[in-house]
């Protein structure tokens, strides 16, 4: 772990003290507290700590963690990709949340597969809502295609699931992918699945997404 001093999130603290604070935390509070001050640091030595607090039974403490997760981006995607099928259910949940954030294109499969058919709700929309925010950019012009073709075909199946929030989460996907493909003829394939949900959809604020969509995309040249 770091040597580094941390500045004033941990009071001079190293990573190393810093986690040993998560450790001796004696009630949820002084946790989350401690978890903050790691993930303020925002440095890599921290990573392998903030991904054994999303397996506790501390939401509070997981937020914090996903947060710090997020922030370090792409640094922290292999040590989640690599002990995710390891997790209890609740930390994979948590990992998902933490890789939707992140954007990076290696966290797709499991991206894509949470998106079809996870049985949390909030876990089916983290990752739909990740699956309109990867960064293209990170893949070649050939990958990217092919993966975007894959998402909108999840995206699309996403805006039928029986939660609203998910198909609230897989429009705004849509309205992202609209604007980033490498291909644009799979452009009108996105503006007709949002008119379809605008007039169908039977929760008003999916409608209204919907419609805030097709208006933002039909402006763009």
């Amino acid at each position: 772990m770091s040597c580094c001093r941390t500045g004033k999130a941990g009071v001079g603290a190293t990573v190393a003290e810093l986690v040993r604070a998560i450790e001796a935390a004696d009630s949820k509070g002084a946790m989350v507290a401690a978890v903050h001050n790691l993930a303020a640091t925002r440095d890599v030595a921290a990573i392998p700590a903030l991904i054994t607090v999303l397996g506790y039974n501390n939401p509070g403490a997981a937020v914090a963690a996903v947060d710090g997760l997020a922030a370090l981006g792409s640094a922290a995607v292999p040590a989640l990709l690599e002990q995710i099928d390891g997790y209890n259910y609740g930390a994979r949940a948590w990992a998902i949340r933490a890789l939707a954030l992140i954007g990076d294109p290696r966290a797709l499969p499991v991206l894509l597969e949470t998106a079809r058919g996870d049985f949390a709700l909030s876990v089916r929309r983290a990752a739909a809502r990740g699956l309109g925010t990867i960064r293209w950019a990170l893949l070649p012009a050939d990958q990217a295609a092919i993966a975007q073709s894959d998402v909108l075909d999840v995206l699309t199946q996403a805006t039928a699931d029986p939660e609203w929030v998910v198909r609230y989460a897989a429009v705004a996907g849509l309205q992202t992918l609209a604007t980033d493909l490498v291909n644009p003829e799979k452009k009108p394939l996105i503006l007709a699945s949002l008119r379809r949900i605008f007039e169908h959809d039977e929760t008003p604020a999916v409608q209204a997404r919907a419609r805030l969509a097709l208006d933002t995309l039909e402006a763009r040249p």
